[in-house]
């Protein structure tokens, strides 16, 4: 990639969602319960714009399709649809092995907002850095559970 004369850091968002079931089986609340939420990520990358001439991402930071496909592969994927449960939560786990065919991910801590958005940031990370080494960085990834409620992981 061809570096224009200005070479200021841009930064691009893009927006993924997925629908997931969860539990907190410590938690005081009713979050204790099997439940599920509608979960949005929002991703923002950091990087350097393609001044390469003829270039099919000339004037861009990255292509959208090419980050969603990657977003796709490693997030919405494996947990579209799954049961999120925290690895120790036994009974959880015994009942969802008992249904046939069931997608479950397992943390390695209760799948809290939180957690959940450290484990997207480090799964999108890698996979960015793979593919784009040094030339694109994830900066920040937020996780919404509700419209009004998220957790966010910067760099």
């Amino acid at each position: 990639m061809t570096k224009s004369k200005n070479t200021k850091t841009l930064s691009v968002t893009k927006q993924i969602d997925f629908e997931a079931g969860h539990r907190l089986p410590f938690h005081h609340s009713k979050c204790k319960n099997l439940h599920g939420h509608h979960y949005v990520i929002e991703f923002s990358l950091e990087g350097i714009i393609n001044t390469t001439e003829g270039n099919t991402e000339q004037g861009m930071v990255v292509e959208f399709a090419d980050i969603k496909k990657i977003a796709k592969e490693v997030i919405k994927g494996p947990w579209d649809h799954a049961f999120i449960a925290y690895e120790k939560d036994h009974a959880v786990i015994e009942f969802l092995n008992s249904l046939k065919d069931h997608k479950t991910v397992l943390t390695p801590l209760p799948p809290t907002a939180e957690h959940l958005a450290d484990l997207a940031f480090d799964k999108l990370n890698e996979a960015i850095q793979k593919k784009y080494g040094q030339t694109l960085q994830l900066k920040r990834l937020r996780l919404y559970e509700t419209p009004t409620s998220w957790a966010e992981v910067q760099a």
